[in-house]
């Protein structure tokens, strides 16, 4: 995989995607980025199909390029009735419910479908890989039903789809509208897939969909990590707490990575904070847990994240469908790559870490609620009893944070056997990575409620100033969301600091050299 600059040219190998890639492709479109595939790889790709006819002519059962599948596998299928057989395996696994994936979950799909073929293991037809690719970079997004993968044989009801949209039979979103793919593929120049032997098989055997979304979950993992960070350091400020804790001689006798990446960013958040200062002798020892230990809560979740980071970037470059063709040897080998139990399980963990930064903010909103803990007014508000303030907005805060706690039972323990026993373990992958999504979004909304209490906290220690790094973040939120002196609709000051969380205009100052950078 290679990068240029001006308008992004990704060049898939099979062998080097990353997770930035990735969401720099998800979140792209054909103005800003194309994606085509190494000469080395169509080489490979082309000799691996080459060996797929080989079989064919040889008239020997080969399972997936001339039987049956899954349960099905001991059916041999006759010569001229192949390109049927694949075509019949894409319409009857078209079987996914619900809403649609998302614009860029459904472009990080198709991406790693391509990088996983160009690996030259799958015999597939090239120029399907090259009508996928073609799908990507004149942005034909493929209707995909969330619901219908257990995570095991690939992510099959998804990935079909997608394959229905390159045959020409599927549904598809392009320049707007909701039109048949094969219309669409028209107006590209091109022609819908034809399939041959293998090729369906090799479009939905594998562990993309599940991939998609943990690699497009880790970039949101990462700036709520940091995020939270924020959040807390304009708490703690706020209810004039100290900073004591953070002292590095202390997590430096708990080494752990992500504590004393969290311990750094607290020192650089609160730098030569004035109101931090101002209260040094005020006789108060040590803060609530939740203000206390941020660096031990905070750092143990971002080791979650370092964890999810190292397994989902391993399964970019894997190949994971079945049977798999190994030239050097002349093989074809039936395996169990398509299975996503390391990814379950990685975005299961993830999701627990993901819950806790949720489940420690909502402890940090209600200390700003207490005026006994905070001595600021009542639920944030000067004229308490006439205006409630932010006292449901906490309520908020207390439903997200308690509905991640049932999100968080894991997917991957659960297992239900299908096609009548064959497959009788699966890794449920794909739920896994969905309800992560769903973590991850009820975090990012308790964290702008958080910041909606804690820079209205601030605002009450005036003229006192906060830290250099702090006051810039509560500038930006200034621009779309006033000082609060009377009641109104805050589910709008919510969502105007969502959008600022997700226009990166508030992470974006922690890697601001000036106010000190943040890990």
């Amino acid at each position: 995989m290679k990068i240029f600059n001006q308008k992004k040219q990704v060049i898939l190998s099979g062998h080097d995607l990353d997770i930035d890639t990735v969401y720099q492709v998800a979140r792209g479109n054909k103005e800003s980025v194309q994606v085509t595939i190494d000469d080395n790889s169509l080489l490979a790709m082309e000799a691996s199909r080459r060996y797929v006819f080989e079989i064919v002519k040889a008239g020997k059962p080969v399972y997936g390029i001339n039987t049956g599948f899954g349960a099905l596998s001991d059916k041999h299928i006759p010569e001229n009735d192949l390109s049927q057989l694949q075509l019949n395996l894409i319409r009857s696994h078209c079987t996914g419910i619900g809403r649609p994936f998302g614009r860029k979950v459904t472009r990080a799909i198709m991406l790693l479908r391509a990088n996983c073929l160009c690996s030259g293991f799958s015999g597939v037809n090239p120029n399907i890989v090259k009508l996928l690719l073609a799908f990507l970079n004149n942005d034909i997004i493929p209707i995909v039903p969330q619901k219908g993968s257990v995570g095991a044989s690939g992510d099959l009801a998804p990935l079909s789809h997608i394959a229905l949209s390159l045959i020409g039979e599927g549904d598809v979103m392009f320049e707007g509208h909701k039109i048949n793919s094969s219309v669409a593929i028209k107006k590209i120049g091109m022609s819908a897939a034809v399939l041959g032997p293998k090729d369906g098989l090799a479009l939905i055997n594998g562990t993309a969909v599940m991939t998609a979304l943990g690699a497009l979950a880790i970039k949101q993992a990462e700036k709520m990590a940091t995020l939270a960070d924020i959040a807390a350091g304009v708490t703690l400020d706020a209810v004039r707490g100290t900073d004591r804790a953070y002292y590095k001689k202390i997590s430096d006798l708990k080494p752990h990575k992500g504590q004393l990446d969290v311990c750094y960013n607290m020192e650089k958040i609160l730098h030569d904070s004035e109101i931090l200062h101002s209260h040094e002798h005020c006789g108060k020892v040590q803060d609530p847990y939740s203000l206390r230990c941020v660096p031990q809560v905070h750092g143990a979740c971002r080791q979650t994240l370092e964890h999810a980071r190292a397994v989902i970037t391993t399964e970019l470059n894997a190949v994971t469908d079945n049977p798999l063709i190994f030239l050097d040897t002349k093989e074809v080998v039936s395996g169990g790559n398509f299975h996503g139990e390391a990814l379950a399980l990685a975005m299961d963990y993830l999701a627990m870490g993901m819950a806790e930064l949720c489940n420690i903010s909502e402890r940090r909103i209600e200390k700003m609620m207490n005026p006994t803990f905070s001595d600021l007014p009542p639920f944030l508000t000067k004229s308490s009893g006439l205006n409630s303030g932010l006292m449901i907005a906490h309520v908020t805060a207390a439903a997200l944070t308690s509905e991640n706690k049932y999100l968080c039972h894991p997917a991957s323990v659960d297992s239900i056997p299908t096609s009548t026993d064959k497959e009788d373990h699966v890794s449920m992958g794909v739920t896994a990575g969905r309800k992560l999504h769903d973590v991850i979004f009820n975090l990012k909304n308790t964290l702008a409620i958080e910041l909606l209490c804690a820079t209205q906290g601030i605002e009450f220690h005036r003229p006192k100033k906060s830290s250099d790094f702090i006051e810039g973040i509560i500038s930006t939120i200034r621009e779309t969301v006033p000082f609060i002196t009377d009641d109104r609709n805050f589910s709008k000051d919510i969502e105007e600091i969502v959008k600022l969380i997700n226009n990166d205009q508030l992470i974006p100052l922690s890697t601001n050299t000036t106010l000190g950078g943040l890990r």
